[in-house]
């Protein structure tokens, strides 16, 4: 399958609507707390199990997204996009398949091996490309279409408890709703895959490719034996597993913070509390994506950061006396969990060039990965370890979140460590861009 070029005259504003339905439908991830409490009662098991799934697919998504990062590449966004396709519907309807039959084994290959695969192609598909449509711009183009993966949650949350809540919690009824998810995100992700064209050689074009083309360009290779790339992989994933760590239970968790209160918070309301989150985090992709392309990465990665840390303070001293300051310091976090997705690579084509920043993209995301593995982990563990040791409420989660500012200072400090990537990782300059610069260096002559 050919990249799809874009003819003369193609409005580089409908790239951004193909990502997008890609990125809506591979968001629901984020909606998986919603499972969670029916698979545990309906299929005995416990937090940490139930978060199985999900922790997979995060890994998934990442080594995906690092070993396909230089196919995708080549082979363009369209092949990417139905890649994404087959594999997140197809793990769905296995999940289906493995919640019918009660055998979560089933569910936990299908949703978190194979879905997960889908999630990392389908998140790398499109950034190499806005990239090049939007070279002057690059902060808010990959915002735009990253915060659909934060935003699907927004809409799959309410959505899979409608849908549990009509079909039923037991087995039968989340076997049902898997294969709706399934069949609707198919249809959905076509779309893109029929809309999405890469720029060309044409007038009109031409001065968008050249410009994405100028400046230091280093490879992918080139790029994984430099010190910026590994401060990067740092960040990235300090800022992952702190608001992984709080969106992977984020239904539990504030039904426990506030249990022993006079107002408790209802299964409804953390369903809305999931989406709340959803949004924040969609909010975050775009917005502080944006604030980059003004203020420059690092300085938006310390606001990440330094800031992140002091939400988390403020939660761990006082989240449960307060259900506002909790749901607020919850919001800002994970706006900036999201910030720091769709900002990374702006942050990437800044230090590397948009030569390969699709496939340094997909090998950052091994952070991710580690991430998705060490969030749930940790808040996870703690919580049944607290929990058979007779706490509850607040109690819970008073260790992780401790943990969590200490994750983000060290994040924090990695980012105060990036600086320009060395001439000597650099490539030679495209023929066309030295054809384009000899000319002018003629004329300043």
């Amino acid at each position: 399958m050919s990249p799809p070029v874009a003819p003369p005259g193609w409005s580089r504003w409908l790239v951004p609507p193909a990502a997008l339905s890609v990125h809506l439908s591979i968001g629901q991830a984020y909606a998986w707390s919603v499972f969670k409490p029916p698979l545990e009662s309906a299929l005995g098991l416990s937090g940490t199990q139930s978060a199985l799934p999900f922790q997979l697919g995060i890994v998934m998504l990442g080594l995906s997204a690092a070993f396909g990062g230089t196919l995708v590449e080549r082979k363009g966004p369209r092949w990417a996009m139905t890649v994404a396709l087959v594999c997140f519907s197809s793990g769905f309807l296995l999940s289906a398949l493995g919640a019918s039959l009660e055998q979560y084994w089933l569910i936990v290959f299908g949703y978190g091996f194979v879905g997960g695969i889908g999630l990392g192609i389908g998140y790398i598909s499109p950034v190499s490309t806005l990239i090049k449509w939007f070279p002057d711009r690059p902060g808010m183009a990959t915002g735009i279409a990253i915060m659909g993966f934060g935003g699907g949650a927004l809409i799959a949350s309410p959505w899979s408890a409608q849908m549990l809540e009509s079909f039923g919690s037991d087995s039968s009824g989340i076997a049902l709703a898997f294969l709706v998810h399934g069949l609707s995100y198919a249809v959905f992700m076509l779309l893109g895959v029929l809309l999405v064209r890469v720029p060309s050689s044409a007038p009109g074009t031409r001065e968008t490719v050249r410009q994405a083309l100028t400046g230091p360009q280093v490879s992918a290779n080139q790029a994984i034996r430099t010190p910026q790339f590994w401060c990067l992989w740092i960040v990235l994933c300090m800022n992952v597993t702190a608001g992984i760590g709080i969106l992977e239970k984020a239904a539990p968790m504030i039904t426990d913070f506030f249990a022993d209160t006079s107002t408790p918070v209802s299964v409804t309301a953390a369903a809305g509390f999931v989406a709340l989150l959803s949004a924040a985090n969609m909010a975050g992709r775009i917005g502080w994506s944006s604030t980059s392309d003004l203020i420059g990465r690092k300085n938006i990665y310390r606001v990440y950061l330094g800031v992140g840390a002091l939400m988390y303070a403020l939660i761990a001293l006082f989240g449960d006396s307060s259900k506002p300051l909790f749901i607020l310091c919850a919001l800002v976090i994970l706006s900036f969990y999201g910030g720091g997705f769709a900002t990374v690579p702006a942050y990437l084509k800044d230090l590397f060039g948009t030569h390969q920043v699709g496939a340094i993209h997909g090998r950052l995301l091994t952070a991710w990965s580690t991430a998705g593995v060490l969030g749930p982990l940790i808040v996870n563990w703690i919580a049944d370890r607290q929990e058979e040791a007779g706490r509850h409420g607040a109690s819970l989660y008073g260790l992780s979140f401790v943990i969590m500012i200490g994750l983000l200072v060290v994040g924090f400090v990695a980012n105060e460590l990036v600086r320009p990537v060395h001439p000597r990782h650099h490539i030679p300059a495209p023929k066309e861009e030295a054809a384009h610069v000899q000319p002018q260096q003629s004329e300043s002559a």
